[in-house]
């Protein structure tokens, strides 16, 4: 879906840019998977498992904006891209039209100035006008300052997947269930 750029200020008054991905973000998105899955044990992917072509992001990119009810969100300050967050449909079934899920990351730099909060609470508006009840997202049970800001904006814990993830080193991680009724 195209979304109407907007500006928002910062804890540390910097304006940020909000607006939809673009095919020409491909290679600054692809840096940034990159980058964070290093920065961070919470997210998903080694950096050396992110593998996607400019092209096929290009590609994805343009499903988003062609998609009347998921959005790739991103944020920017002086230009420069600082992070972003996805609405997506759980499923395309008739029974799942009312769920959606969500997911967020920033560069580390950026983390903590309520760069965040905004954005997800940008994409639950936008979720709640595009007709979804529910809004709902996994993350990993040692992420205290995600949980927080997530249980600030109304999310409640559902459950909790054990061993969600296993690092290089043999240990591992749980990741809590979270959702919010919109």
């Amino acid at each position: 879906m195209l979304f109407e750029e907007k500006t928002i200020k910062d804890k540390l008054g910097r304006t940020i840019v909000l607006r939809n991905a673009r095919p020409e973000d491909s290679a600054d998105l692809i840096k940034y998977l990159k980058t964070t899955s290093a920065e961070t044990p919470f997210l998903i992917r080694e950096p050396d498992e992110i593998t996607i072509t400019e092209e096929n992001e290009e590609k994805f990119i343009q499903a988003k904006i062609d998609s009347e009810r998921e959005l790739m969100l991103l944020a920017f300050i002086d230009g420069k891209h600082i992070g972003n967050c996805s609405l997506m449909s759980i499923a395309p079934y008739k029974r799942y039209r009312h769920r959606c899920d969500v997911a967020i990351a920033l560069y580390k730099e950026y983390c903590g100035c309520g760069i965040g909060k905004a954005m997800l609470q940008t994409i639950l508006d936008v979720a709640k006008s595009v007709g979804y009840e529910q809004v709902e997202l996994e993350v990993m049970a040692e992420n205290k300052d995600a949980i927080r800001m997530y249980e600030k904006l109304g999310f409640e814990k559902f459950g909790t997947f054990p061993d969600n993830m296993k690092y290089a080193d043999g240990t591992y991680m749980d990741a809590n269930w979270m959702m919010k009724k919109l």
